[in-house]
């Protein structure tokens, strides 16, 4: 396979995978969409069940109330019925205190009644509100849900039409750089860049000269030292091309590898290459 083939096959790949991985973030994190609406369904629930307590604790008070008031009335009016038959002066002074007493234990319980009736009445209409907000609100996240799983179903048919895509284009490719062309494009979204004026337009930074010109010569698979993309050569125009007086004066990509010889080794275990996979990261050819 000639190395312009390869070149443009990585470059087809790149723009599936971009979108490829974009979508699967999305059909990741999709779930959280729906985080602050369940949130808000679970609050409301939590202070309705603390509502509805109250009205339960409000409406045992105001049953005992009444069970008060009716034994008040009930003494009350036994009193005043009795008074028609005493017959002594003590008899009167009995029945006047339980009249008395009874009333006005009557007043009290009354008034504590209305009190808390009132309460109980308030608590009433805010639990029917709190109903119709919680029923709203499920609702609301039942439609939300429904739409969501549209939403990922069709994230996940546009995902296997770029798989169907992928398998297309990687025929004929080396595995090994697929995978390695992969793991890049997760970490920096490009994976594949131009060098223009012996300059990485990945990372913008200066290639070794001699490196430059093997990339321009396009006889293998290199990748950037600096960022560890593959690159390709790319003409300039006229008025694009920079002075570079020093470019041929750089040396050899070997001249770096001490520099920067922690960040490959480390990339390697991240990659987890065997002693059989890439050697060299720079400097990787196609079998054709």
């Amino acid at each position: 396979m000639e190395m312009t083939e390869v070149f443009d096959k990585l470059k087809s790949l790149q723009d599936v995978l971009v979108e490829k991985y974009d979508l699967e973030k999305k059909i990741e994190s999709s779930p959280k969409q729906l985080d602050s609406q369940d949130e808000l369904l679970a609050r409301l629930k939590k202070e309705y069940i603390e509502k509805n307590k109250s009205y339960e604790e409000v409406k045992e008070v105001v049953d005992q109330l009444k069970k008060e008031l009716a034994e008040a009335e009930a003494s009350r009016e036994a009193g005043e019925k009795n008074m028609d038959s005493i017959t002594s002066h003590r008899e009167y002074e009995a029945l006047d205190k339980q009249i008395s007493e009874a009333t006005e234990k009557e007043a009290s319980v009354r008034k504590d009644l209305l009190r808390e009736e009132k309460k109980l009445a308030e608590l009433n209409e805010s639990l029917k509100a709190d109903e119709a907000m919680i029923s709203s609100q499920e609702s609301d996240l039942n439609s939300s849900k429904e739409a969501l799983s549209q939403q990922v179903q069709s994230y996940k048919d546009q995902l296997a039409a770029l798989d169907a895509k992928e398998k297309e284009i990687t025929p004929g490719l080396n595995q090994e750089i697929v995978y390695k062309f992969q793991r890049i494009i997760q970490r920096n979204s490009q994976g594949i860049v131009a060098v223009k004026n012996g300059v990485c337009t990945g990372c913008q930074m200066i290639l070794p000269g001699q490196f430059a010109n093997e990339v321009r010569d396009g006889e293998k698979i290199l990748f950037c030292p600096y960022c560890s993309r593959i690159l390709f050569y790319q003409e300039v125009k006229e008025d694009e091309v920079e002075d570079y007086s020093t470019l041929e004066e750089t040396g050899s990509l070997a001249d770096f590898e001490d520099e920067f010889a922690d960040e490959r080794e480390e990339d390697e275990v991240e990659d987890g290459e065997n002693e059989n996979g890439l050697d060299d990261e720079k400097s990787m050819a196609f079998d054709d």
